[in-house]
């Protein structure tokens, strides 16, 4: 007795041997446990239906280049790649294309496509926002000691001014040093 499967299987079916990531019906046979040659089958007769269908397609009324959708746009150029400049025009018209839909079009995805394929910035994760919330509270910890340090040398050269004027003072009414680089004795020599 032989299994009857809805068309919707079928569809899906047909759809995983021909779709985006297609599988060959021998290796979708061995997944689902189908024969291959019905799956081979209905693959067959999906693309007779789709041939009258697309043939179909053409003779009625075409719709406007202008209510396209951009999926049908991107393929509407990236086919006239291929397409000889002898059979470009036979194309068009069959299409229902004019030249100046194609060049606006193909302008566009040009334009465009820096954005798309333009890297990336990263996300910073939240460790690395972490750490730099901790960096800069570092740095900022530092520049205040950096002031405060600044702040205590020019203290150190006013009080050593202040000390010397002092010294200055002194020494000329004793007459004796009193600082530490006039106390320095000098050096002796051998006796």
């Amino acid at each position: 007795m032989q299994k009857k499967y809805s068309e919707k299987f079928k569809a899906r079916m047909v759809q995983r041997m021909v779709g985006a990531g297609k599988v060959s019906s021998r290796a979708l046979a061995r997944e689902v446990g189908i024969h291959q040659s019905t799956l081979s089958r209905w693959r067959r007769e999906a693309s007779s239906v789709a041939a009258v269908t697309d043939s179909e397609h053409e003779k009625a009324a075409p719709t406007r280049p202008e209510d396209w959708w951009p999926s049908e746009k991107l393929a509407a150029v990236m086919e006239a790649e291929v397409v000889s400049d002898a059979d470009l025009g036979t194309w068009l018209r069959r299409k229902g294309l004019k030249e100046a839909h194609l060049r606006q079009w193909k302008e566009t995805l040009q334009e465009r496509a820096t954005a798309v394929f333009a890297p990336r910035e990263q996300r910073a994760s939240a460790e690395s926002r972490r750490q730099i919330k901790e960096l800069e509270c570092e740095l900022k910890r530092k520049d205040k000691a950096l002031a405060e340090t600044a702040a205590l040398l020019v203290l150190q050269g006013k009080m050593e001014a202040l000390w010397a004027a002092e010294d200055d003072a002194t020494r000329q009414s004793n007459d004796e040093p009193s600082s530490r680089t006039s106390r320095r004795q000098k050096p002796r020599g051998r006796r």
